[in-house]
């Protein structure tokens, strides 16, 4: 990670077989696990079967409640925003971002997806903000008509 932190938006693509009772956090070991600067996270996901779940946090608030994973992919293609709905939240500053994938089903399913961080600072580096000025208005004249 730059010494300025996140400037640009980050991929993380993923892609893992999870046996019966197993649960998997991708983003376990992944340089922007814990974002430096505040950012807006999407996150797409599906699964080849039913019955995994996931959930999602970003310290203590609650991205995704633990619910059903999208099913119907085929393993090792990643999922396209044009027919999985992305899961989107805020990820704050030195907040470790969670991602838990649970499979209490019988079998082995295989989840396929990216998680995408933006900055949402305007720019630069560091998440400076800059103060925003408001100058007053100029104050309204009110003119009557004139009849004619």
């Amino acid at each position: 990670m730059s010494p300025l932190g996140i400037s640009t938006p980050q991929q993380f693509p993923f892609s893992a077989a999870i046996t019966t009772g197993q649960t998997f956090n991708p983003l376990t070991d992944w340089q922007y696990e814990t974002p430096d600067v505040e950012c807006m996270v999407e996150i797409l996901e599906r699964a080849t079967a039913t019955g995994l779940v996931s959930a999602c946090s970003s310290g203590g608030d609650t991205i995704k409640q633990e619910a059903p994973v999208q099913a119907g992919g085929t393993a090792g293609s990643t999922p396209a925003r044009l027919n999985t709905e992305p899961i989107t939240g805020r990820a704050h500053p030195g907040k470790k971002l969670r991602l838990a994938y649970r499979n209490p089903t019988g079998g082995t399913i295989t989840v396929d997806g990216v998680v995408v961080l933006t900055p949402m600072h305007a720019g630069g580096g560091a998440g400076r903000r800059r103060a925003i000025v408001h100058r007053a208005a100029a104050p309204v004249r009110y003119r009557p008509r004139r009849r004619r």
